[in-house]
């Protein structure tokens, strides 16, 4: 059954535009409430960005949800060395390596595997020795797959960014062929990485309009879904926000094989 990571940076995102530095604990809203709170609305995992930044979530952030959280704790991170010590001192139960900039607002493309293939296997092999899945957050490319592979990688999950901005351009018109092509391209990556004894996940700018065609590809694991459910809450609140995109993923994924393109 398809499964829901629900990222929590932008939670953070609120509390540090206005609490900083010794101030955090004092500062609303609390991304380890809106764990709590995610997880009643039936989040099966909570994914947070530590970012060398450090402009959202806090390392006191991601040592309470370690204690906290009842689900799967899912610790997106930079491949550097503080951040792999990091993870290995708090063992969450996966660590997802992705692109790091600090100019972007937010990740901007899937992590370049082939060209880093050595360094990377060592890191793997560091994280997976502490316990962990590791996972990497890659293209719709299969020289990318092909080296997720080779460098141990337990899971990959698929860059959904180029499909959802194909999506808002044809107004979700699964007749157009640009759009048909953006999501084979993420079905041709999944079937790749499932061929090579991964699991496919897939996540980035997924909302409660494009979500269904990705949850309906057969073989797909997990989604990581963030600043959507954060934006819904505001409104409805988070358990509610949560509920809604898993009924939508949920129906999706009953639907594989019978709406195919």
């Amino acid at each position: 059954m398809i499964q829901l990571g629900v990222n929590i940076d932008h939670v953070a995102t609120v509390r540090q535009a206005r609490y900083r530095g010794g101030d955090v604990d004092l500062g609303e809203p609390d991304p380890v409430r809106a764990a709590h709170e995610a997880e009643l609305g039936g989040a099966d995992g909570i994914t947070v960005h530590l970012r060398e930044d450090r402009r959202h979530v806090q390392d006191r952030d991601v040592e309470l949800l370690r204690r906290l959280v009842k689900v799967k704790l899912n610790l997106e991170m930079a491949a550097t060395d503080e951040m792999v010590g990091i993870a290995c001192g708090l063992s969450p139960h996966t660590a997802m390596l992705v692109p790091e900039g600090r100019e972007e607002v937010t990740t901007e493309g899937g992590l370049d595997v082939a060209g880093q293939l050595s360094r990377l296997r060592d890191i793997v092999s560091r994280l997976g020795g502490s316990g962990m899945i590791v996972s990497a957050f890659i293209d719709a490319d299969p020289k990318q797959v092909e080296a997720a592979g080779a460098a141990g990688f337990d899971v990959c999950e698929v860059h959904t960014g180029p499909y959802a901005r194909v999506f808002h351009a044809c107004g979700g018109d699964l007749r157009r062929k640009e759009l048909v092509r953006a999501l084979d391209d993420v079905a041709l990556a999944g079937r790749e990485i499932r061929a090579a004894g991964m699991r496919f996940n897939a996540g980035h700018a997924l909302n409660y309009h494009n979500v269904v065609a990705i949850a309906r590809l057969v073989g797909i694991e997990e989604l990581h879904i963030g600043h959507a459910i954060v934006s819904r809450a505001v409104y409805v609140g988070m358990r509610r926000a949560v509920a809604e995109m898993k009924g939508l993923m949920l129906g999706a994924s009953r639907q594989q094989g019978v709406d195919d393109l």
